[in-house]
């Protein structure tokens, strides 16, 4: 159910970021770099 419900939460999440790139694309280099921190602190604390 929780994996679920992350594959669905990060498919419509991928969406809505897709849109913002196709519209404001500077928003691409804003989302690489907080993706990038956020995936970077979650390895390194193991979550």
């Amino acid at each position: 159910m929780v994996v679920t419900t992350s594959v669905t939460i990060s498919a419509v999440l991928a969406i809505i970021v897709g849109i913002i790139i196709l519209i404001w694309p500077k928003f691409l280099n804003i989302a690489v770099g907080i993706y990038l921190l956020i995936a970077g602190f979650l390895n390194l604390f193991s979550f």
